[in-house]
């Protein structure tokens, strides 16, 4: 593979840039005072050589554990006598002191070898030489723990997003000094959920950002770290629209300098290129404390920390946790978390994780002190705002009910009966192509992070947008665990995709947000809580995609992915359901091509049913706390 690189979600700037503010800042001189830095090149099995920079606590009177974060993101600033402004997953590791070590990972800013996008982890037995993430983990602790002086002999590895997929990579086949490790929003499978793709179909907008900023190859500490590409407006709809078809996106902006991109035209479906990158098959006899984080309205990555923390329970006897909070992708780190777009959380959840969680897990296990965290999971309540612990993640005293679809745009737990249907039984809509549902009522080239819990007044006033809502709750109800959309569905084309959202309606006397700068409203307000699409030629397989019959009904299943969430008294439960989410998934022409190569007389209208009958309920499914 050439070489590129892979960044989920970072706000860049460049190394230089970096490396100057940070020796001038007062955070950084506190670090100097506190800890002595030291560079090194690293030897692995096969002779190349890591760049790894070790920060060492200056006092000695005690040995330390190492807190480990390889990227391939760069580990600025770079330079002996530069010094980072803050050490460690929050600035209160760097009171708390460990040893902290950033490495560049193989093939990246000043590290040898190549660079390979989701490097497969080879199986056991491994030839001598062979290597992958996993051995490059396992070889840097080794050296560390023989070669850095006063340290205790225990390794602790954390990261987010890319880093967050090294550290799973890392507890895999794990170096016996790894005694802690938590994964925090890991990529896991790019074309199932993850990044690039959910459920096969294309995150267009997302990917094109990332790529045609970060992906064309480069080499060195010289990188340019996400030069962004021009779009020459700032309406992303609208660029999208006009550059035309996915085919059309080498010719007019990347003319095949992307490989990555190539690649990725390369495997429209779940072939073994994308499966062998899924760490999670070699997941097992993993012993030592894994502490999974996921934030609730992460856009990025939210299937791969709940992927990891059930691979990582169904195959392993260690101590395995999981933390869910209302957080965007890594906000958990950087942000208060007191609220997210226009919706508050009552409390700063974001330092309370930091503070209460995430420092006495690393503390416990690396250095024997404070005490053990008890609860497995431990998730965050929204609309109820509070922290809740389980014993389980999802938990046990939860009943699986299905909200079924209504005549008359009706939503309620009691399925539909036959004197209640219509004489047609469905509803109805024209998808075209050529006018998708926006994701946003933002003006924004990229996708952001508030659509996940954005107002979709905007959508459903459209009339390609099927909107079924309860009554005002006489009672508040609680969700729990996974959010399954199960419809039965038509379309007069031979493929469709299938978008369904799971909202929660305000009250219309509900009072406005104080301080309320922008003059928002939320009276009415339909707060995006879950939502997922699902291309329908792979409706029985992602590896082998069928046509659709036009005119004919199937059934669809597909997870929105968990939530726990409070819908109060007084508020309404709704479901939308539409055919396009643009310019986040990409347009399905709705005729069965290969999407990557469609022309636009692929791109047809077609006309789009939903079943809502005894014989065809269509609804979704939620577990409701008991």
């Amino acid at each position: 593979m050439k070489r590129s690189t892979l960044v989920l979600a970072c706000v860049w700037v460049s190394v230089s840039f970096y490396s100057a503010i940070a020796q001038q800042t007062p955070a950084a001189q506190e670090v100097r005072a506190s800890y002595v830095k030291s560079e090194h090149l690293v030897p692995m099995r096969d002779g190349v050589k890591l760049f790894t920079i070790v920060y060492t606590p200056k006092d000695t009177s005690t040995p330390y554990p190492f807190m480990l974060h390889r990227t391939p993101y760069g580990s600025p600033p770079y330079g002996p006598d530069a010094y980072r402004a803050s050490l460690g997953p929050s600035p209160a590791f760097g009171t708390e002191k460990f040893i902290f070590v950033y490495q560049d990972v193989r093939g990246k800013f000043k590290s040898e070898g190549e660079f390979v996008v989701m490097r497969p982890i080879l199986p056991q037995p491994k030839p001598a030489k062979a290597t992958d993430e996993s051995t490059d983990t396992y070889d840097t602790i080794d050296w560390l723990v023989k070669n850095v002086a006063n340290n205790n002999g225990r390794v602790g590895q954390w990261g987010i997003s890319y880093p967050g997929s090294q550290t799973v990579w890392g507890m895999i086949d794990a170096h016996p000094a790894l005694k802690a490790s938590s994964p925090q929003a890991p990529a896991i499978d790019m074309f199932l959920g993850d990044d690039f793709h959910h459920n096969g179909a294309f995150r267009l907008m997302y990917t094109f950002s990332w790529l045609a900023g970060n992906a064309r190859p480069r080499a060195g500490v010289s990188e340019n770290r996400g030069g962004g590409f021009t779009y020459g407006t700032p309406d992303g709809y609208r660029f999208f629209l006009d550059a035309g078809t996915v085919a059309n996106i080498n010719e007019k902006y990347f003319n095949y300098s992307v490989p990555t991109w190539n690649e990725y035209m390369e495997h429209p479906n779940y072939d073994e290129y994308w499966e062998r990158q899924n760490p999670l098959k070699h997941a097992k006899n993993i012993t030592h404390a894994v502490l999974n984080v996921a934030g609730w309205f992460d856009a990025e990555d939210f299937y791969g920390p709940l992927e990891t923390y059930k691979a990582v329970e169904r195959t392993s006897g260690n101590k395995n946790r999981i933390v869910i909070g209302p957080w965007l992708h890594g906000g958990w780190a950087s942000m208060p978390g007191d609220a997210l777009g226009d919706i508050r959380f009552g409390s700063t959840t974001a330092e309370y994780y930091r503070n209460e969680i995430e420092l006495p897990f690393f503390r416990y296990h690396l250095k024997g002190q404070g005490t053990e965290p008890v609860a497995e999971a431990t998730v965050f309540e929204t609309g109820g705002n509070a922290w809740k612990t389980f014993e389980t993640w999802p938990p046990k005293n939860i009943d699986t009910r299905t909200l079924y679809f209504q005549a008359d745009g009706g939503l309620s737990f009691s399925a539909p009966a036959a004197a209640s249907t219509t004489a047609s039984g469905f509803d109805e809509y024209v998808s075209d192509p050529s006018r998708p549902v926006p994701w946003s009522t933002e003006t924004r080239t990229t996708q952001g992070h508030l659509w996940m819990i954005e107002d979709q007044r905007f959508a459903a006033a459209r009339p390609d947008v099927l909107v079924y809502r309860t009554e005002p709750l006489k009672d508040d109800v609680v969700i729990a665990g996974p959010i399954l959309a199960s419809i039965f569905a038509s379309t007069t084309g031979t493929d469709s995709d299938w978008i369904v959202k799971l909202i929660d309606v305000y009250p219309g006397d509900a009072p406005d947000n104080t301080p309320n700068p922008r003059g928002v409203r939320m009276g009415d307000f339909q707060m995006l809580l879950a939502g997922e699409v699902f291309r329908g030629k792979y409706r029985n397989s992602f590896a082998k995609p069928e046509p659709l019959v036009p005119g004919q009904a199937v059934k669809y299943e597909f997870d929105l992915r968990d939530r726990f969430h409070r819908f109060l008294k007084g508020h309404r439960i709704m479901v939308q359901v539409q055919s396009t989410w643009f310019p986040v998934i990409d347009r399905n022409p709705q005729t069965f091509v290969d999407v990557y190569k469609a022309k636009p007389s692929d791109f047809r209208k077609a006309t789009q049913r939903v079943y809502r009958t005894p014989t065809r309920p269509s609804g979704v499914k939620v577990g409701v706390v008991k």
